[in-house]
């Protein structure tokens, strides 16, 4: 029997350090050769390495969330050889190293899951009074503490209030009480209803490693080096909702259906030549600007895995249909884990899409490098003032951010206002 020590090889790229994000064995465990024994995640990526040789794990270096340097020791096994102290022939090959996904780091997620129904909940009985419902006012009369809709739903249902017990704050009686007294068929019991008696005491601690420290990294390194300024306006997409209806509902077996970001992602590849500015990267070491001419789109996307920006590129060259596509297909890849390097990285200016749960507003933090990010709020209809009249129109809100060192504030502006006209007129697009 020996020893064989097995060193942290080199990944490639660069990279001199990763962090273990998962072990796939513990001491003890009997491994064959090329079984998978730990996740490493980098800089570039996240990869797993495979062991090198057959044997029993007795001893392995650094716990979840430990930065381990290339070339030191990572694993130690006990083989069949005869000889011991042994140390690792030759470093894992780069080409069997299997890469688990490649990550790209955003700063403002996507939600386009659909939220989740929450059961309502039917209180339980009260069992028997324990306290009093009553309260003794300063003129010696007693009366009952409620809300004037409690006391309303109790006149309409014919109930009296007065044995009715009260869960609230000095017996206070609230529609939860009335529920309660109602499902056990007009008992009186006494405690107060689930809902208001339990009280929730755990924690849970969540080391913050993996995928969630870098993004987490990423957040700080771009809020804090990066003045941001916001800006929102309010865009009426009646006219584009009539649009993408229509050729959702000409569109072919072969035409992926049309959401509202294709028609955003074409107005910007329109009006991106006029604000070169926006388009860009800020290399704040060297101080230097990189303006771009392609547009290189970045679509922030939410996974079971964390935030990523898959990219769809050169959209200056694409359709309607094309880019509709090419977005599905990347943030597609992004979910399922599937996504290349290539489809991560390269981005020059980002969108963000919070999608059925869009809110209002928000101030979305700019994905460094870039010095643009543009947030997507969920379409609603309104009543709004058109030529002096109240008509109900379909209004989106989009909420925008800036470098404050690279675009100017007219700058920033000025792009929003380009894109509002281009989706309120949606025919300028294919102009």
């Amino acid at each position: 029997m020996g020893d064989y020590i097995f060193k942290l090889p080199d990944i490639g790229e660069g990279v001199v350090e990763g962090e273990i994000v998962l072990w796939h064995v513990k001491v003890g465990d009997s491994v064959a050769e090329d079984d998978d024994i730990v996740d490493i995640m980098t800089d570039k990526a996240t990869v797993t390495i495979p062991s090198p040789t057959s044997g029993i794990v007795t001893e392995f270096s650094g716990e979840v969330g430990d930065m381990v340097a290339v070339g030191s020791t990572l694993v130690t096994f006990s083989t069949d050889e005869n000889t011991s102290n042994q140390v690792e022939k030759e470093p894992v090959p780069e080409e069997i190293i299997k890469p688990v996904v490649e990550e790209k780091i955003i700063l403002e997620p996507v939600k386009e899951e659909k939220t989740k129904q929450i059961p309502k909940q039917i209180p339980k009985p009260i069992p028997a009074v324990t306290q009093s419902k009553q309260i003794t006012s300063s003129n010696g009369n007693s009366r009952v503490l409620a809300s004037p809709a409690v006391r309303r739903r109790a006149r309409e249902a014919e109930l009296d209030l007065s044995i009715i017990s009260g869960s609230g704050p000095a017996g206070r009686i609230r529609h939860a009480d009335l529920d309660a007294y109602i499902a056990a068929g007009g008992t009186v019991t006494g405690a107060p209803p689930t809902s208001y008696s339990t009280k929730r005491t755990g924690t849970n601690e969540i080391k913050v490693v993996g995928l969630r420290r870098k993004i987490a990294e990423q957040m700080v390194k771009s809020k804090f080096s990066i003045p941001h300024f916001s800006y929102f306006e309010e865009i009426d997409v009646t006219e584009l909702e009539e649009l993408r209806q229509m050729l959702n509902a000409s569109r072919d077996d072969n035409q992926p259906k049309l959401t509202y970001l294709p028609f955003i992602m074409m107005a910007l590849a329109k009006i991106m030549p006029n604000h070169e500015e926006c388009n860009a990267l800020y290399d704040d070491e060297n101080n230097i600007v990189t303006q771009h001419s392609a547009i290189h789109l970045g679509i922030a996307t939410q996974t079971d895995r964390g935030l990523f920006v898959p990219v769809v590129k050169h959209v200056e060259a694409m359709d309607i249909w094309q880019s509709a596509a090419e977005m599905q297909r990347v943030s597609g890849a992004a979910r399922n884990g599937t996504a290349s390097l290539d489809d991560l990285s390269g981005s020059t200016f980002t969108i963000t899409s919070l999608g059925r749960d869009g809110g209002l507003g928000a101030t979305p933090i700019i994905n460094h490098p870039e010095v643009s990010i543009l947030g997507i709020h969920k379409a609603r209809e309104m009543p709004v003032v058109k030529d002096g009249k109240v008509v109900i129109r379909r209004i989106m809100n989009v909420s925008s951010s800036f470098d404050h060192r690279i675009v100017d504030g007219a700058n920033g502006a000025a792009l929003i206002q380009a894109l509002k006209r281009m989706l309120e007129y949606p025919a300028l697009i294919f102009m």
